[in-house]
């Protein structure tokens, strides 16, 4: 049997770290974070258990490079759905953007309460690829809504959404999220139509907005589970040479 190859190496590795992150998600989505350990989220990777802290410092790190996964391929999904906004139509591409951020504060309540605590803690936010893939993301909204300084303009929206996000998941007084989208889209000049408008308009302050997480959460869209040709034939490779050992 060959070695193999470096690039294959890389890519299992990838898929390694891939599938931590969407173990990720499920568990504390499913059982709040406390209650999810690192050895759980390993075992449901089908991961040795080492692996987990070659990859990440530790479980609220993980935990965050999960949460901003998900919010990226949120907004990227939100950005590329039909019909697609064209590329000079800033204030539609504006518009998903909020929805895609509140939808998930809706949607994914424990999963982004405790990405918005964990910003909150002495390590404060991490800088991982999956964050700045999201920042990219933003900006390059921020820059087709139009803006003399990006710099100055794309924290400011961050911070208007991760408040918003706050004020939507605060224990026992939160704000709906029509509410707060209203507010976003009237700060940047948004017809009330853009984007994803849920049901009724901008004063339509449902009782119950009857979050998604009363189901279980799919997260597999934002994962690549199938293995790529080279690797299917290195691991039958492997299990050829096993045979032959016995």
């Amino acid at each position: 049997m060959s070695p193999r190859s470096a690039s294959v190496n890389e890519e299992l590795r990838r898929r390694s770290r891939e599938r931590l992150l969407q173990a990720t998600l499920e568990l504390v989505g499913e059982r709040g974070y406390d209650a999810t350990t690192l050895g759980d989220i390993a075992d449901r990777a089908g991961s040795a258990r080492g692996l987990v802290s070659y990859y990440f410092p530790g479980k609220r790190q993980l935990l965050q490079s999960a949460v901003h996964r998900l919010m990226n391929r949120t907004l990227q999904e939100a950005l590329e759905r039909e019909p697609r906004p064209a590329d000079d139509d800033g204030d539609e591409r504006l518009a998903r953007a909020v929805d895609a951020i509140l939808g998930l504060a809706r949607d994914q309540p424990v999963l982004m309460r405790t990405h918005m605590a964990g910003i909150l803690q002495a390590e404060g936010f991490v800088q991982c690829p999956e964050q700045q893939r999201l920042a990219a993301l933003l900006r390059d909204t921020v820059l087709r809504h139009g803006t003399l300084d990006v710099d100055r303009d794309y924290p400011l929206l961050r911070a208007l959404l991760m408040g918003a996000v706050f004020a939507a998941l605060v224990p026992g007084a939160p704000m709906p999220v029509v509410r707060l989208r209203a507010e976003l889209f009237e700060r940047y000049g948004l017809a009330w139509e853009s984007g994803f408008p849920p049901d009724g308009g901008p004063d339509d302050l449902p009782s119950d907005e009857n979050p998604a997480h009363a189901r279980a959460a799919d997260f597999s869209r934002y994962f690549e589970p199938l293995l790529p040709a080279a690797m299917e034939r290195d691991q039958s490779d492997q299990s050829d040479q096993s045979d032959q050992s016995k």
